[in-house]
């Protein structure tokens, strides 16, 4: 995995520093535009071609009651993506973006417009054995590097993972407990929408996980390939395969919320070089975010109080990084506006 292109970078802020504004002025939009410049290896950086990749997977945890919602949700759900009228189908749509919904593994049948990698029909129950074999992890990691294969290819300038799957808040709970060495009432949230006694119980949940997953793997409970595969959702590993694939084909990534957070946490861990590829877009309203956005040395573009997934809250910052590429690309320079620049 190589790193942004440190010339363009330097190209990028002799640029800025040029432009009809006093320095600084454009705050973090400045350094949006540097960034992309050096990843993506041009003087103009652009985001108008997003791939967005929808990843959904059903969770054994759920047979433990951690959800408001049953199960069943995320076969309608995909129904709904495909059919258009989910939140990320209305952003994708709004944005022009590719769109595609990823089925790493969910019960039940295959939804037509899906594309099929299934692992299996869901995993295992984490609260009582591990989530997925090593075998499946790899699987799913591969299957996600597919896709960020699929995407560059096509020209993409900017990827987005979403992810849906019931219990994966659970997942991404205990995942990020165990890779920080966090307790669980420190990170668990509402989730699809428990209540107090709702979150009380998935936390007990969760506890016991990390008590089994410690118990298992001993001194390798930290390492993260170990605990996706104990910890993790087929989506959770397949968009960390995505990320580190795309990383590698050096297609800058806009993060989403918690799940995809802790995707991202996972996959850094696994290889540091993934974080110069990686922009996040908001700040979930589930505790455990800030919490993963820290360890990660992150600090989105937004924060809405969003909690809803899907890639949603990525999807809503793609129009603050096009302006910051049109803002750096278009603007005059001083000498081509003929404005006096500020003495020194």
């Amino acid at each position: 995995m190589t790193a942004p292109d440190a010339t363009f970078a330097e190209h990028a802020r002799a640029r800025q520093a040029r432009l009809t504004k006093p320095a600084g002025s454009l705050g973090r939009l400045e350094q949006l535009a540097i960034t992309l410049a050096a990843q993506q290896g041009r003087e103009q950086p652009s985001v108008e071609r997003v791939h967005i990749a929808l990843f959904a997977g059903d969770h054994g945890v759920c047979e433990e009651g951690v959800s408001a919602f049953p199960q069943a949700v995320t076969a309608q759900m995909i129904a709904n993506f495909a059919g258009g009228g989910a939140a990320i189908s209305v952003l994708a749509r709004q944005l022009g973006a590719t769109f595609e919904i990823i089925d790493t593994g969910t019960l039940g049948a295959l939804h037509p417009a899906a594309q099929d990698v299934r692992v299996g029909p869901g995993t295992a129950n984490l609260a009582r054995t591990d989530a997925m074999t090593p075998a499946q992890r790899d699987q799913a990691l591969a299957a996600g590097d597919a896709v960020a294969a699929r995407a560059a290819e096509a020209g993409a300038e900017l990827f987005i993972g979403g992810e849906m799957g019931i219990g994966n808040t659970t997942s991404a709970s205990a995942l990020a407990c165990a890779l920080l060495d966090a307790p669980a009432t420190r990170l668990v949230g509402p989730g699809t929408g428990l209540d107090t006694h709702g979150v009380a119980h998935k936390t007990r949940v969760i506890e016991r996980a990390l008590q089994r997953h410690a118990n298992t793997h001993g001194a390798q409970a930290r390492q993260p390939l170990v605990a996706l595969a104990s910890l993790g959702g087929f989506e959770i590993a397949a968009l960390a395969g995505a990320l580190l694939g795309c990383a590698a084909r050096r297609l800058p990534v806009l993060v989403d919320g918690f799940i995809v957070s802790v995707a991202a946490l996972a996959a850094v861990r696994h290889d540091p070089a993934l974080r110069d590829w990686l922009h996040f877009a908001h700040r979930s309203g589930e505790p455990g975010h800030t919490h993963v956005l820290t360890a990660l040395h992150a600090e989105p573009l937004l924060d809405l109080g969003m909690r809803l997934g899907e890639g949603s809250g990525a999807a809503v910052a793609v129009p603050l990084m096009r302006a910051a590429c049109a803002l750096h690309n278009e603007m005059a320079s001083f000498d081509q506006a003929g404005v006096d620049q500020p003495p020194g």
